[in-house]
């Protein structure tokens, strides 16, 4: 069935509606059933269309899943960007990336632990989990190797893996912090964050302040 899948960019006005309802249905019952227990059934309901409309645009509940999980990480991303409108200072910024961050996981954790777990068992899902948390490392990197150019942070330091492991401490306490429990008030852990964050690279508030003096 899959070479009859309508792609999004083939589609009509009318087309691209359907197809985002249908996306929008499936985050929903995703997440209020989880990804095991949601049906087709109910995202259908959901989107107001026929069986035979959903299979029109996605061949499974698993492709519908991983356009979910490509919205939702898309959201993450674009919703933890520091802009231009940001202070200039390199500590400062880091600050604001670890709250924006830590907001766009609060608002989104749910889908995000579930396309971990689908990641552990079927191939196709870890395979987008790795594509996914790329566009993340390769901001990360990109961001040490500009600080790296301008003196300000360690130049032995390889900015993938360090954009990868810093970013993996930022990720897991947001775990912690927001799915297990943890307690803690969001000044303080963005605070403890971007010490730990900037420590790691070289980095310190003094030393970005005189460099811009």
């Amino acid at each position: 069935m899959a070479d009859v899948i309508v792609k999004s960019e083939g589609l009509t006005a009318r087309g691209r509606r359907t197809r985002a309802a249908l996306v929008r249905a499936g985050r929903e019952a995703f997440d209020e059933h989880g990804y095991e227990a949601a049906r087709i059934d109910d995202v259908c309901a959901r989107a107001g269309v026929s069986h035979g409309t959903f299979y029109t645009y996605f061949d499974s509940k698993e492709s519908l899943f991983g356009e979910v999980a490509g919205a939702v990480v898309g959201e993450m991303f674009t919703a933890s960007i520091v802009g231009p409108a940001a202070p200039g200072d390199p500590y400062t910024r880091i600050e604001a990336a670890n709250r924006l961050y830590l907001r766009a996981w609060a608002a989104n954790s749910r889908l995000v632990r579930m396309l971990e777990q689908a990641a552990l068992t079927e191939d196709g899902f870890r395979d987008l989990l790795l594509e996914l948390r790329e566009v993340f490392v390769r901001r990360g990197a990109e961001g040490l190797r500009r600080l790296q150019e301008q003196g300000l942070a360690d130049p032995t330091l390889d900015p993938r893996l360090t954009a990868i492991m810093l970013g993996g401490m930022v990720e897991h306490f947001a775990h912690v912090w927001l799915d297990l429990g943890e307690r803690a008030d969001e000044r303080t852990a963005v605070e403890l964050l971007t010490k730990l964050w900037a420590r790691a690279i070289g980095l310190t508030s003094v030393s970005t302040t005189e460099a811009s003096q």
